[in-house]
């Protein structure tokens, strides 16, 4: 047995840096990552279109299902259910999926399936025919939510195998806050070198050991060293003059890629060469410079009312919270979280609860649009909010219900503050890393065309390839499609496309909940990244 299709993903990975790594630079030696740049040369590759809101918790959910958010359900890192004067928020995870991904698509069709570190496997289904190891989870969660049972314990066995550096190391990357001392940010790009060659370990001791038919791995790292250290990967500035601790940050980070590189081609050689390889990243990734406090405008313009914050311990931990603090009573629309880039309207379902009338939604939700079109800049006269998009428009499906009311894009593409701070858009004490929407797609292998850029592919279509890639159909109710001009003739000629049945009912998995303390954890680490605050 051997693996017939690998699937290596990077987070939040993106051509503005990776095509400047992938040649060499001048007074180089030679390239950062020469064999990526093999990979450009030798197979295809396009940009790729995220979700509507390019986060994580979407984009992966829709990469794994071939669907867009309006089926999948998953729109953010937590989701928040309103119950007449309250809100509860609550953590995403696997069980919220309403789809079926493709580890259990092609499981069931007689596919062996590894999937290492991707977000919102946990609890994996307890019938897949392969292998889970899942992202996104603190470290205790590890054993327990990794398919099959004994495999852990056969981890264990891997020379300098660790758990702790495997999963998030949330007491280590809490530290990391807003804004970091020098000292703080080097240790925070040292801290990812040897997590991702834990995971790089995993993956080649799955390959070798069990030659899934499907072995695909998340290298995460690029997207946690983007945030905190865009400034020194950033193409547009002129690093050579930005003084001694700007360029040994810029060498560090470029050390993390040299690594990634290494990686990907011991995976991809040991692979084989009768092996297709694709890439996949959930998003791309720009600077971002300025902050705009969405609820403090939404305030001014009377739809979200916040709570006077006491001023006594309780008071305290309130200004800790990851959440608004909201007068639910008076509030109609207002922001949930920085990472969801939308605005939820509270419309009042049944007799007694606040919120508005449901008759008065569309005119409310017109005025809404034109108060967040009139918030500009006032020395340039350009809007902040370049985008605003009713839901039915981006998150058509049985799921739409779930989404934000209106889905907004910044003009930097940042995400919103929901804090009570003015001023309203305020310049960034310095350039972070956000999210773009435009990410990578590559592959690379026999039937794979050979220097080819295509036009731009939506993150739906990977789904559909992959399942293409193992000889098996592809879904008639995705939202995906193989792109033909990937393939070479002579491979579509031997391997036509099929459209199949439709998926299979989401399989729901009972499994213990996360304690408090761990949900603590992961919505630090989450607003280390900027997501929460």
């Amino acid at each position: 047995m051997t693996v017939r299709t690998l699937f290596i993903g990077m987070d939040g990975a993106t051509f503005t840096v990776l095509n400047e790594l992938t040649v060499a630079q001048p007074g180089a030696d030679g390239p950062v990552m020469p064999f990526l740049g093999k990979i450009f040369a030798e197979g295809t590759r396009a940009k790729l279109r995220s979700t509507p809101n390019p986060l994580t918790p979407p984009a992966w959910v829709s990469l794994m299902t071939g669907r867009g958010p309006g089926h999948h359900g998953v729109y953010d890192f937590v989701r928040a259910e309103e119950r007449g004067d309250k809100v509860f928020m609550t953590l995403y995870d696997a069980r919220d999926c309403r789809v079926e991904t493709i580890w259990s698509i092609a499981s069931r069709q007689g596919k062996r399936v590894a999937a290492l570190n991707f977000p919102f496997t946990a609890p994996p289904p307890k019938d897949l025919n392969g292998f889970i190891v899942p992202g996104f989870v603190p470290w205790r969660h590890l054993r327990r939510n990794t398919h099959p049972v004994d495999l852990y314990d056969r981890l264990k066995t891997i020379p300098d195998f660790n758990a702790s550096e495997l999963a998030w190391d949330f007491d280590q990357e809490q530290q990391a806050g807003n804004e970091l001392s020098d000292n703080d940010r080097e240790n925070w790009v040292r801290y990812h070198l040897p997590r991702e060659m834990q995971w790089f370990r995993v993956a080649e001791y799955i390959m070798s050991e069990e030659s899934p038919d499907l072995m695909a791995v998340l290298f995460d790292g690029v997207d946690k060293l983007q945030h905190q250290a865009w400034q020194y990967l950033d193409p547009s500035v002129p690093h050579a003059e930005m003084g001694e601790f700007h360029m040994r940050m810029r060498k560090l980070s470029l050390s993390y890629f040299g690594q990634l590189d290494s990686f990907i081609e011991r995976l991809v050689t040991a692979a084989g060469p009768d092996v297709q390889v694709f890439f996949a990243s959930d998003h791309g990734f720009t600077a971002s410079d300025e902050i705009v406090r969405i609820n403090a405008y939404l305030a001014e313009k009377g739809y979200v009312h916040f709570k006077p914050i006491p001023d006594d311990e309780q008071g305290a931990n309130i200004t800790k919270s990851y959440f608004a603090y909201l007068d639910w009573t008076k509030t109609t629309a207002y922001c949930r979280t920085p990472s969801c880039n939308g605005i939820t309207i509270r419309v009042a379902r049944n007799p007694g609860e606040t919120g508005i009338d449901p008759k008065d939604y569309e005119k409310v939700r017109a005025q809404l649009i034109r108060d967040l079109e009139e918030l500009k800049d006032p020395q340039t006269g350009e809007r902040i909010i370049t985008e605003i998009h009713k839901r039915e428009d981006v998150f058509p499906g049985s799921a739409m219900g779930d989404a934000p009311d209106l889905q907004l894009v910044l003009r930097d593409f940042g995400f919103v503050s929901v804090r009570n701070i003015l001023p309203i858009v305020q310049k960034r004490n310095y350039i972070v890393g956000t999210h773009h929407p435009d990410g990578v797609f590559l592959a690379y292998g026999p039937g794979i065309e050979k220097g080819k850029l295509l036009g731009r592919r939506h993150i739906t279509d990977v789904a559909s390839t992959l399942l293409y890639s193992l000889g098996l159909p592809v879904p008639s109710d995705f939202e995906g499609v193989v792109p033909p001009n990937m393939f070479t003739a002579e491979r579509k000629a031997t391997h036509p496309i099929h459209i199949g049945a439709p998926t299979a009912t989401s399989d729901k998995v009972d499994m213990e909940a996360m304690d408090e303390d761990e949900k603590k954890q992961i919505l630090e680490q989450l607003q280390m990244l900027g997501y929460m605050e």
